[in-house]
């Protein structure tokens, strides 16, 4: 890092601590719950589209994915470009629902549905979840990607990355950290691309990106494979067909349909139509990531080759891909994708930390608490329990990921446990009256049961694959369970007769042409 990227570092981060605390300000007001949690419902689309894709693009993605586009190639981006046409989904009929209800938090609607105890149950998992395994992989993987860079240590790389995210973001909320959004999306994607033109280049011999994008589909064009054959060292991450047919679906709509860290901007919107639009905006973004995080990675693989790259370290560790490759930044450019490696990671702490402080405060410590309290003191028991999420997250990340040699897939196989009773309950609460809180405890319980059990009766069996069988097992089980047992409590069943589905043309517009794209991208490189 030389003196320029350290400076250009160091003005993003004043310029976003600044704008953070700008759009903070209280005007002489303190915060509601409703100003903290959801921004006082005031969002509009394009802060939604980008906070969406701040929130999500994360180490996760760019360090995981880049280092599986490193080993597997563009089949890994079927977790970004099938997410387009969930997020249009959630945007038609599962929005309506939650923002015509006045819903806060996931939880907060499985108690309309369901009852205290599922609540509580689904409550206690996500804070865990977000603590134990979002907040972990986040900072560990972005503590790698630092250390390849700048040498720093990856426990103080950690510690500095949670110590801006919680700078920046504790004191204002879920608005601080969707306005902000817009510019860690504007440097993630510069920063991005920068990276991909590079990568190309140095491939194509600095005859430009075109010319390394011809020479690797002549020298690995296995990599540019969609669908893998039974034959693919990957095959049981990715498996073939089913990664269009199977369980994938499911933890694309279990992230971002009943996710809340995800959801919760939507649900701050100022209307119905922001929310959509801001999803369909989501939706032409999630194109492009790929783009900028999985074609690098299999540039890597020819660079590596070439021995531009430490092959030993990467063959090593694939995680490491996006850190090797950054260096092939010149000085003043490299200062830009390591803000924008920053941005991604930030972005997403600082989500996942507001969101586990709602939860927390909303759905467990209010309902102790009682709601007579002020809602500044609400307020500043999420400002609590944000930061010690953080430092949770600090101490457990290195003995929870550290050993793993794919932390991206790993997380995606352990979300894959509960991820099917999770989408069984909210489709079931939605759409079929009859669930009741038996069947959605069953569903729930016979989630992680069934899971563990072909996980260890049928060891090979594709993750994917063993998603989505249990979740067909989960409707069956739901339906059953609930014509079992009695009835829902009166008000329980979610009324659709006052819910308006229909949507925009300029919504319909988009979301036709982005299901165009994406069948001419499988068609290209099925």
């Amino acid at each position: 890092m030389a003196t320029i990227d350290m400076v250009i570092v160091a003005l993003y981060a004043v310029g976003l601590f600044s704008l953070a605390q700008w759009v903070s300000r209280d005007s002489g007001q303190a915060k509601t719950t409703e100003d903290y949690f959801l921004a006082g419902r005031t969002l509009p689309w394009w802060a939604i589209g980008a906070s969406l894709i701040a929130a999500n693009i994360s180490a996760e993605q760019i360090i995981g994915q880049s280092g599986q586009g490193y080993v597997v190639g563009l089949a890994i981006a079927a977790y970004e470009w099938q997410a387009a046409i969930v997020l249009l989904v959630v945007a038609k009929y599962f929005l309506p629902i939650f923002l015509k209800r006045e819903i806060y938090t996931m939880p907060q609607f499985l108690q309309t549905r369901y009852g205290t105890g599922v609540k509580s149950l689904m409550s206690f998992y996500w804070i865990v979840l977000y603590t134990a395994v979002n907040l972990t992989a986040v900072l560990w993987l972005g503590g790698l990607a630092i250390e390849s860079l700048t040498g720093v240590s990856v426990m103080s790389a950690m510690m500095a990355l949670a110590a801006f995210a919680v700078l920046y973001s504790l004191y204002g909320g879920l608005k601080a950290v969707a306005l902000t959004d817009i510019i860690q999306v504007v440097i993630l994607i510069l920063g991005g691309l920068a990276i991909t033109w590079l990568a190309l280049d140095a491939v194509g011999a600095g005859q430009g990106a075109l010319s390394g994008l011809a020479r690797l589909g002549e020298e690995v064009p296995g990599h540019f494979t969609m669908i893998l054959d039974e034959s693919h060292p990957s095959y049981n991450d990715l498996p073939g067909i089913w990664t269009l047919l199977g369980g994938l679906w499911v933890l694309h709509f279990s992230y971002w349909g009943f996710n809340q860290y995800i959801i919760q901007r939507a649900l701050g919107a100022e209307s119905l139509a922001e929310a959509q639009k801001g999803l369909a905006f989501a939706a032409f973004l999630k194109l492009l990531i790929p783009v900028i995080v999985v074609v690098p990675g299999i540039a890597a693989l020819v660079l590596a080759q070439d021995g531009a790259l430490a092959a030993e370290v990467l063959n090593d560790k694939s995680d490491r891909t996006y850190g090797e490759l950054m260096k092939l930044a010149p000085a003043g450019l490299r200062g830009l994708v390591f803000a924008a490696l920053i941005a991604a990671i930030v972005s997403s702490l600082a989500s996942m930390m507001n969101s586990i402080a709602t939860i927390f405060t909303m759905d467990i410590y209010r309902q102790y608490a009682g709601s007579e309290r002020d809602e500044s003191h609400y307020v500043m028991v999420g400002r609590v329990v944000a930061f010690a999420a953080m430092l949770i997250a600090l101490v457990l990340a290195r003995p929870f990921l550290g050993g793993m040699e794919s932390a991206f897939q790993t997380i995606q196989e352990y979300t894959g446990f509960i991820a099917p009773g999770v989408v069984t309950i909210f489709l079931l609460g939605f759409f079929y009256q009859r669930a009741n809180e038996a069947s959605a405890y069953a569903v729930l319980i016979g989630s992680v049961i069934a899971s563990l059990a072909l996980k260890v009766m049928m060891p090979d069996m594709p993750f994917v694959l063993r998603i989505w069988l249990v979740f067909l097992a989960n409707i069956v089980l739901g339906v059953l369970v609930a014509k079992l047992t009695r009835e829902p409590e009166a008000g329980q069943p979610v009324l659709l007769s006052d819910i308006v589905f229909g949507t925009t043309q300029g919504f319909n517009v988009a979301a036709i042409a982005v299901t165009l794209i994406l069948v001419l991208i499988y068609a290209a490189f099925w």
